[in-house]
């Protein structure tokens, strides 16, 4: 039989008060690695709506049904998981996944939660290659890309109105979108100085530049949980620099052998060892969600390397926006495609999954690291992270990228020829789309559920 911590407040409590008075204190089962396995496995099914929908749906389970995490606890390892780079929602998956199981129990969770996402594309991006060419599913993702203007259009918004907060702000996002737009400054180095920016402006006017992290709203728990606030700290979660140190090297060899192993293999030109490098300085500015590294992977995947066109690109966005996991598995969708545009010397389905996994392991193999290495110093001392000031411009920084990708998109979709000749249908069709999501709250599944089934019918009827 599993081992139950011992809950000592509630106990003395209970002690102290009057029989009559008595309630039981209901202690949650130890969950054991195969029903964390099943439960992680079912998450990366169902894990829709992005991840404020996925962390929510977290909570819902683990906080409040299963029990398995305090609230306190689970927001902790959040507001650790926001600061870092690469999406939060699977980095929080492998975070609690390690706090109970170990890090088996990370690599489980944090890999079951992607797991079913990389399959899907895989076969929506074999689907796409063979079939999207047909006038039906030309019709499809006709207007599907209309959605995808739509989409980031809102993001912009949703990110601006919670980051924009004073005119210095405002600045920093207006900055970004020139730099990007007009100059074509590549990303990392807008990041970079964003970040500088904020430490900067931080010493001189600190209250232009605070940042509250977002976590949803808290619901009060009721019980207790497996792994409480008094819970003590289980061996493998005290931090030791000599751990710090064997997991760093650990990592860093994982990432040197594959690098080593493609390129042994295939040459350092070839276009799985540059996916292997791109993805992995992709997973390092990953700051602000997976439309903040949008426009990076854009840059490089479109117009520096070619592995598909601005209009796969849309594409790929709209189909990783309709499986479940994390936004930023749409990488997965531009390594196949370009593993398929690149296949000169190998099978053409095999370099396409190739590519596919490649540019996946890449992506998320520094998330695991950053888990793995902060997450002991985070559940030992508590500690609050002082990085507010250059998260804050950061986010700023984004909201003029992300703004910058989605007129990039537009224009691409609203003029596709000259600018004598623009798509009407496209444009009122992006901002239909644009005021389904923010007024009436619509979500991404149902518009681009929707956005396909009209496209359909107007293929039918030959309006498009």
């Amino acid at each position: 039989m599993a081992k139950v911590p011992c809950k000592t407040p509630e106990l003395l409590k209970a002690i102290s008060m009057p029989v009559n008075q008595l309630q039981p204190v209901t202690l949650p089962n130890y969950p054991t690695l195969r029903e964390a396995f099943w439960y992680w496995l079912k998450l990366g099914c169902i894990s829709f709506g992005g991840p404020a929908g996925q962390i929510a749906i977290m909570h819902h389970d683990l906080v409040d049904q299963k029990k398995w995490i305090s609230e306190n606890r689970f927001l902790n390892a959040l507001n650790y998981c926001m600061i870092l780079p690469g999406p939060e929602a699977q980095q929080l998956a492998t975070y609690i996944g390690w706090l109970m199981h170990r890090t088996w129990g990370g690599l489980m969770a944090g890999v079951l939660f992607i797991l079913p996402s990389l399959f899907l594309l895989m076969l929506l991006s074999y689907l796409y290659i063979r079939f999207g060419h047909l006038p039906t599913m030309a019709g499809v993702l006709y207007l599907i890309k209309s959605a995808v203007v739509a989409i980031v259009l809102f993001a912009a918004h949703r990110i601006g109105t919670r980051a924009l907060k004073n005119s210095a702000l405002w600045l920093v996002a207006l900055a970004s979108f020139i730099a990007i737009t007009l100059f074509s400054i590549p990303f990392p180095i807008i990041i970079v100085m964003a970040g500088l920016v904020g430490a900067v402006g931080y010493r001189y006017a600190p209250s232009w530049f605070t940042f509250n992290m977002p976590h949803g709203a808290k619901v009060h728990q009721k019980g207790v949980a497996f792994l409480d606030d008094d819970t003590p700290l289980p061996p493998h979660a005290k931090f030791k620099w000599s751990t710090f140190v064997w997991v760093l090297l650990i990592g860093l060899a994982c990432w040197l052998s594959s690098m080593s192993i493609l390129v042994a293999i295939f040459g350092w030109q070839s276009v799985y060892s540059q996916m292997a490098w791109f993805f992995t300085k992709a997973a390092l500015l990953t700051f602000g969600g997976a439309y903040a590294v949008l426009p990076y992977v854009f840059q490089g995947a479109v117009e520096q390397y070619h592995w598909l066109t601005p209009a796969q690109m849309m594409d790929g966005l709209a189909l990783g926006e309709t499986t479940p996991g994390p936004l930023i598995m749409v990488v997965t969708f531009v390594g196949f495609l370009g593993g398929w545009a690149h296949s000169a010397t190998v099978d053409t389905l095999y370099s396409a999954m190739t590519a596919a996994l490649v540019v996946t392991f890449f992506t998320f193999l520094p998330s695991f690291v950053f888990i793995f290495l902060g997450a002991p110093f985070i559940e030992s001392t508590k500690h609050t992270l002082r990085l507010a000031a250059p998260l804050t411009a950061i986010t700023a920084s984004v909201v003029g990228v992300i703004l910058a990708l989605a007129l990039f998109f537009a224009w691409h979709l609203f003029f596709p020829a000259t600018l004598e000749n623009p798509d009407y249908i496209a444009m009122l069709f992006a901002g239909v789309g644009f005021v389904a999501l923010w007024r009436f709250k619509y979500s991404v599944i149902q518009l681009i559920g929707g956005y396909a089934i009209i496209g359909l019918l107007l293929q039918l009827l030959h309006v498009i």
